[in-house]
Protein backbone atom coordinates (compact mmCIF):
# COMPACT_ATOMS: atom_id res chain seq x y z
CA UNK A 1 0.00 0.00 0.00
CA UNK A 2 1.32 3.75 -0.77
CA UNK A 3 1.82 5.97 1.99
CA UNK A 4 -0.60 8.80 0.99
CA UNK A 5 -3.83 6.27 0.58
CA UNK A 6 -2.50 4.35 3.81
CA UNK A 7 -2.46 8.17 5.65
CA UNK A 8 -5.58 8.95 3.71
CA UNK A 9 -7.41 5.36 5.13
CA UNK A 10 -6.10 6.19 8.52
CA UNK A 11 -7.64 9.98 8.22
CA UNK A 12 -10.86 8.83 7.15
CA UNK A 13 -10.87 6.09 10.06
CA UNK A 14 -10.31 8.36 12.74
CA UNK A 15 -12.65 11.20 11.37
CA UNK A 16 -15.13 7.75 11.59
CA UNK A 17 -14.41 7.00 14.91
CA UNK A 18 -14.93 10.55 16.50
CA UNK A 19 -18.49 11.06 14.39
CA UNK A 20 -17.07 13.23 11.53
CA UNK A 21 -17.69 10.74 8.81
CA UNK A 22 -20.18 12.33 6.36
CA UNK A 23 -24.04 10.96 6.78
CA UNK A 24 -24.79 8.11 4.52
CA UNK A 25 -27.43 9.48 2.33
CA UNK A 26 -30.67 8.10 2.58
CA UNK A 27 -33.80 8.01 0.50
CA UNK A 28 -36.60 9.41 3.13
CA UNK A 29 -40.00 6.91 2.47
CA UNK A 30 -42.86 9.12 2.25
CA UNK A 31 -46.20 7.38 2.72
CA UNK A 32 -49.24 9.37 1.47
CA UNK A 33 -52.48 8.88 3.66
CA UNK A 34 -54.71 5.99 3.06
CA UNK A 35 -57.57 6.22 0.71
CA UNK A 36 -58.74 3.10 0.65
CA UNK A 37 -58.99 -0.14 3.18
CA UNK A 38 -59.80 -3.46 2.37
CA UNK A 39 -61.19 -6.00 4.97
CA UNK A 40 -62.89 -8.79 5.55
CA UNK A 41 -61.53 -12.02 3.53
CA UNK A 42 -58.11 -10.67 2.74
CA UNK A 43 -54.09 -11.88 2.67
CA UNK A 44 -52.60 -10.96 5.67
CA UNK A 45 -53.33 -7.61 5.41
CA UNK A 46 -50.66 -4.22 6.18
CA UNK A 47 -52.33 -3.02 9.36
CA UNK A 48 -53.89 -4.22 12.43
CA UNK A 49 -57.36 -3.57 13.71
CA UNK A 50 -59.84 -0.89 14.03
CA UNK A 51 -58.49 1.45 16.83
CA UNK A 52 -61.94 2.83 18.20
CA UNK A 53 -60.38 6.17 19.20
CA UNK A 54 -58.71 6.61 15.96
CA UNK A 55 -60.50 5.32 13.30
CA UNK A 56 -63.68 7.70 13.90
CA UNK A 57 -65.36 7.74 10.68
CA UNK A 58 -65.24 3.66 10.35
CA UNK A 59 -66.11 3.45 14.07
CA UNK A 60 -69.36 5.66 13.35
CA UNK A 61 -69.86 3.58 10.38
CA UNK A 62 -70.29 0.12 12.26
CA UNK A 63 -67.07 -0.73 10.23
CA UNK A 64 -64.68 -3.72 12.54
CA UNK A 65 -61.78 -5.80 11.40
CA UNK A 66 -59.03 -7.08 13.10
CA UNK A 67 -56.68 -6.61 9.96
CA UNK A 68 -56.91 -4.45 6.85
CA UNK A 69 -54.84 -3.94 3.70
CA UNK A 70 -54.64 0.02 3.35
CA UNK A 71 -53.43 1.83 0.05
CA UNK A 72 -52.17 5.20 -0.30
CA UNK A 73 -52.65 7.35 -4.14
CA UNK A 74 -49.13 5.71 -5.22
CA UNK A 75 -50.04 2.35 -4.44
CA UNK A 76 -53.28 2.37 -5.90
CA UNK A 77 -51.46 4.20 -9.19
CA UNK A 78 -48.46 1.67 -9.14
CA UNK A 79 -51.34 -1.18 -10.13
CA UNK A 80 -52.37 -1.54 -13.99
CA UNK A 81 -54.94 1.45 -15.12
CA UNK A 82 -57.54 1.15 -18.02
CA UNK A 83 -59.38 3.98 -19.08
CA UNK A 84 -63.19 4.13 -19.52
CA UNK A 85 -65.76 6.32 -21.07
CA UNK A 86 -69.12 6.75 -19.67
CA UNK A 87 -72.08 9.13 -19.84
CA UNK A 88 -72.00 10.81 -16.44
CA UNK A 89 -75.39 11.29 -14.88
CA UNK A 90 -74.08 14.10 -13.38
CA UNK A 91 -73.63 16.43 -16.91
CA UNK A 92 -75.10 13.75 -19.46
CA UNK A 93 -71.26 14.16 -21.08
CA UNK A 94 -68.93 11.08 -21.82
CA UNK A 95 -66.21 11.59 -19.52
CA UNK A 96 -62.26 9.43 -19.38
CA UNK A 97 -62.21 7.51 -16.33
CA UNK A 98 -59.05 5.57 -15.11
CA UNK A 99 -57.69 3.19 -12.74
CA UNK A 100 -56.90 -0.03 -11.95
CA UNK A 101 -59.62 -2.26 -12.08
CA UNK A 102 -61.11 -3.88 -8.74
CA UNK A 103 -60.45 -7.16 -9.27
CA UNK A 104 -56.87 -6.27 -9.35
CA UNK A 105 -57.24 -4.15 -6.27
CA UNK A 106 -58.50 -6.82 -4.52
CA UNK A 107 -55.87 -9.27 -5.81
CA UNK A 108 -52.93 -6.89 -4.36
CA UNK A 109 -54.72 -7.48 -1.13
CA UNK A 110 -54.53 -11.25 -1.28
CA UNK A 111 -58.73 -11.46 -1.41
CA UNK A 112 -60.02 -14.36 -3.70
CA UNK A 113 -62.15 -12.33 -6.59
CA UNK A 114 -63.99 -15.84 -7.92
CA UNK A 115 -67.00 -18.07 -6.41
CA UNK A 116 -70.36 -16.76 -4.90
CA UNK A 117 -68.49 -14.19 -2.60
CA UNK A 118 -69.19 -10.15 -2.59
CA UNK A 119 -67.62 -6.71 -2.34
CA UNK A 120 -69.22 -4.34 -0.03
CA UNK A 121 -68.13 -0.48 -1.09
CA UNK A 122 -68.38 2.45 1.47
CA UNK A 123 -68.50 5.68 1.12
CA UNK A 124 -67.44 8.51 2.82
CA UNK A 125 -71.04 9.92 3.09
CA UNK A 126 -71.93 6.61 4.76
CA UNK A 127 -73.62 5.54 1.34
CA UNK A 128 -72.94 1.07 0.77
CA UNK A 129 -73.85 -1.25 -2.10
CA UNK A 130 -73.11 -4.73 -1.97
CA UNK A 131 -71.65 -6.38 -5.29
CA UNK A 132 -71.22 -9.87 -6.10
CA UNK A 133 -68.23 -11.14 -7.74
CA UNK A 134 -70.34 -12.04 -10.65
CA UNK A 135 -70.83 -8.58 -11.35
CA UNK A 136 -67.78 -7.10 -10.21
CA UNK A 137 -65.69 -9.19 -13.34
CA UNK A 138 -69.05 -8.76 -15.59
CA UNK A 139 -69.30 -4.79 -15.32
CA UNK A 140 -65.09 -4.38 -15.43
CA UNK A 141 -65.06 -2.47 -12.38
CA UNK A 142 -62.35 0.26 -11.79
CA UNK A 143 -61.30 1.61 -8.83
CA UNK A 144 -61.06 5.21 -10.54
CA UNK A 145 -58.40 7.80 -9.48
CA UNK A 146 -58.45 10.27 -12.08
CA UNK A 147 -61.46 12.31 -14.21
CA UNK A 148 -60.33 13.45 -17.67
CA UNK A 149 -57.05 13.23 -16.98
CA UNK A 150 -57.06 14.55 -13.63
CA UNK A 151 -57.11 13.50 -9.78
CA UNK A 152 -60.81 12.71 -8.70
CA UNK A 153 -61.07 15.73 -6.17
CA UNK A 154 -61.95 15.36 -2.66
CA UNK A 155 -65.65 16.86 -2.08
CA UNK A 156 -66.60 15.98 -5.94
CA UNK A 157 -66.46 12.98 -6.98
CA UNK A 158 -62.98 11.38 -5.35
CA UNK A 159 -60.29 10.97 -4.65
CA UNK A 160 -61.78 7.42 -5.31
CA UNK A 161 -65.16 6.29 -7.06
CA UNK A 162 -65.97 2.48 -7.89
CA UNK A 163 -67.25 2.43 -11.23
CA UNK A 164 -68.31 0.61 -14.09
CA UNK A 165 -69.11 2.05 -17.67
CA UNK A 166 -72.26 1.92 -18.21
CA UNK A 167 -72.62 2.69 -21.63
CA UNK A 168 -71.36 -0.62 -22.75
CA UNK A 169 -73.71 -2.75 -20.99
CA UNK A 170 -77.20 -3.04 -22.56
CA UNK A 171 -79.18 -3.69 -19.48
CA UNK A 172 -77.53 -0.34 -17.58
CA UNK A 173 -78.42 1.42 -20.67
CA UNK A 174 -81.78 0.54 -20.87
CA UNK A 175 -82.10 2.40 -17.82
CA UNK A 176 -82.58 5.87 -17.52
CA UNK A 177 -79.21 7.98 -16.66
CA UNK A 178 -80.06 8.44 -13.53
CA UNK A 179 -80.22 4.81 -12.22
CA UNK A 180 -77.48 3.54 -14.56
CA UNK A 181 -74.44 3.96 -11.59
CA UNK A 182 -76.35 2.83 -8.26
CA UNK A 183 -73.56 0.29 -7.75
CA UNK A 184 -71.11 3.10 -8.43
CA UNK A 185 -70.53 4.83 -4.64
CA UNK A 186 -68.18 7.65 -5.49
CA UNK A 187 -65.75 9.12 -2.60
CA UNK A 188 -65.60 4.66 -1.97
CA UNK A 189 -62.94 4.74 1.20
CA UNK A 190 -63.64 0.92 2.51
CA UNK A 191 -64.43 -2.36 0.67
CA UNK A 192 -65.25 -5.39 2.88
CA UNK A 193 -64.48 -8.68 0.44
CA UNK A 194 -67.01 -11.52 2.29
CA UNK A 195 -66.50 -14.93 0.62
CA UNK A 196 -64.32 -16.15 -2.30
Amino acid sequence: MNKRHFLAAAGLGLATARGFAAPLKTTPTFIGPTLLTLTGTIGAGNRGPLDPALDQLMKKQGVAFDRAHTFDFTALRALPAITIKPTLEYDGKVHALGGPLLTDVLNAAGATTTGQGRVLLRAIDGYVVAVSFADMVKYRFIVATTLDGKALPLGGLGPLWAVYDADRFPDKVARPLAERFTLCPWAVYHIAVQGG
